[in-house]
């Protein structure tokens, strides 16, 4: 059975993803990039490398890509399945302090918000945009996780099973939140260890009203169904 899979997904990502690739090629894991038709040559750039791409016919969502990549990582047997951002702000020297864990949770999370934790060159207002949206979050849904929005993370396989990722229907970050939720309530343990977040230094933010707008119905609507028992 193999080990490992990064899923990584990538939009106009052709400044970062080489240094991404490299670096992961020191770890024991295999690497998939889920690329949605960037135009700016990041599959080609890839596939030169030597690194497997699935390409798509345009931007189909960060929670569609992350669902593709999931559901191959399965199908071929990993016992690991790893996500992580290919513009450069999360780093492969924090993946390999998160894999000397890997048998400690069914989920972990490379957190910015538990003790040690940090983010490298990030605006206030991104900060405080994010941990709003995770204080939101563990006030409706009491989810105990610092860190529900992080995309850095590592699911076992017999989790991923469970959690039927075909039936989550965010596209945006809020996918991180999602799938957080349906992982604890599968009876999923979760652990959070502390990473250093940098922002990106090459492309644009994938930040938008619309995707924060997503979050903010979703929790509630989450919300709102656990207060009402169901």
């Amino acid at each position: 059975m193999r080990s490992a899979l990064v899923v990584i997904p990538t939009y106009n990502e052709a400044e970062s993803i080489g240094q991404i690739l490299a670096g992961l090629k020191v770890l024991d894991c295999d690497v998939l990039v889920i690329d949605d038709g960037s135009p700016d040559g990041t599959a080609k750039i890839v596939r030169g490398l030597g690194v497997e791409v699935i390409e798509r016919a345009g931007k189909l969502g960060l929670g569609s890509a992350y669902r593709a990549g999931f559901t191959l990582a399965l199908d071929r047997g990993y016992t690991y399945i790893i996500q992580m951002d290919a513009d450069g702000s999360h780093q492969v020297a924090d993946l390999a302090r998160m894999m000397e864990w890997i048998e400690s949770a069914d989920l972990l999370i490379g957190s910015r918000w538990v003790k040690d934790g940090a983010i490298d060159n990030w605006s206030r207002f991104r900060e405080y945009l994010s941990k709003s949206a995770n204080t939101y979050a563990n006030l409706l849904l009491s989810l105990g996780v610092k860190d529900t929005t992080s995309g850095f993370r590592i699911y076992t396989s017999a989790l991923v099973k469970k959690m039927e990722i075909s039936t989550i229907r965010s596209e945006g970050y809020c996918f991180q939140i999602e799938m957080t939720r349906r992982a604890i309530s599968r009876g999923g343990s979760v652990a959070e260890i502390p990473i250093t977040f940098v922002e990106r230094a090459h492309g644009v933010s994938k930040m938008s009203l619309g995707i924060a707008l997503e979050a903010v119905v979703r929790i509630s609507a989450w919300g709102a169904l656990r207060l009402i028992g169901r």
